[in-house]
């Protein structure tokens, strides 16, 4: 029998190169769109779906992956595996931890089948699903695995900036945010996870302002130890490569990835998202 098996869901965004050499299973969120359509978010052409939902009032809407989803990956991945960590969205922007919960309890396996709440999304999941996935492939216990699972949770940080709150506010999904609604007119918000949804943190004037605050952000994780960083957009590639190279002069070092956000998490945001994240190095090595 293998050790630990690490699950994800596909909110995290990461490269799935860096997924697989990691041995994380990812599961796959689904677009529903108002034609009746389910798609998962892996097939969704971006600039096809940002030119659809830009005009409506009512979003598509998104949907975690079904018991059935979990049951079936979690079966299949117990028949060799001795136990699975499974770190998955916010509960409280999501019901991807309550199905994979579920699932767990149905197929009798709660004591086996470790379900951990990351309360974050996109790049902090992504650094704590690594995190998981790289004590798993050191041989370490279930629980050591769950353990610098919720270390990484604790210490992982984000800062995004997104063009408008017009989508969040649309989307329901706006958190803390909502005193912003309405005073927001020619501001860029730069916000942040915290306590599982998404939080104000301030807002500047343009987007080269928003820009250079991410720039700051990544001074401040650097200067508290925080080196494992990571870069991640939505629409905005150039912007995103800029922000590597400004971050790479800081850090010292490379990403641990870059990657774009997909249809499930960009339909809350909007495209022109530009963030930057970071966790302690020594939670990934």
């Amino acid at each position: 029998m293998a050790g630990v098996a690490v699950v994800s869901d596909s909110n995290a965004y990461l490269p799935k190169a860096l997924a697989a050499a990691n041995g994380i299973t990812i599961m796959q969120q689904y677009v529903l769109f108002a034609d009746g359509r389910r798609e998962h978010e892996d097939d969704v052409d971006l600039d096809a779906f940002f030119e659809e939902i830009r005009g409506t009032e009512q979003l598509p809407k998104t949907t975690n992956p079904t018991v059935e989803d979990f049951r079936a990956t979690y079966e299949e991945l117990l028949k060799s595996a001795e136990a699975i960590v499974s770190v998955h969205s916010s509960s409280q922007i999501s019901h991807t931890v309550q199905a994979a919960t579920e699932a767990a309890a149905q197929l009798g396996a709660a004591d086996v089948i470790h379900v951990v709440d990351s309360q974050n999304a996109g790049a902090g999941l992504g650094l704590i699903g690594l995190a998981a996935a790289r004590r798993a492939a050191a041989g370490e216990s279930a629980e050591r695995v769950v353990e610098t699972a919720l270390e990484a949770k604790a210490k992982v940080k984000i800062w995004f900036a997104v063009d408008s709150l017009e989508f969040l506010r649309r989307s329901g999904r706006i958190g803390g945010a909502s005193a912003w609604v309405g005073s927001t007119l020619r501001m860029k918000p730069i916000l942040t996870m915290a306590d599982g949804q998404m939080m104000p943190v301030e807002r500047v004037r343009t987007s080269e302002r928003a820009f250079e605050r991410l720039v700051d952000y990544a001074h401040q994780r650097h200067s508290s130890g925080a080196d494992g960083w990571v870069v991640q957009h939505v629409r905005a590639p150039e912007a995103a490569e800029r922000l590597v190279e400004r971050a790479r002069e800081v850090f010292g070092t490379d990403p641990v990835f870059v990657s774009e956000i997909g249809a499930v998490v960009g339909a809350h945001t909007g495209p022109g998202l530009l963030g930057l994240g970071a966790l302690p190095i020594r939670l990934l090595t």
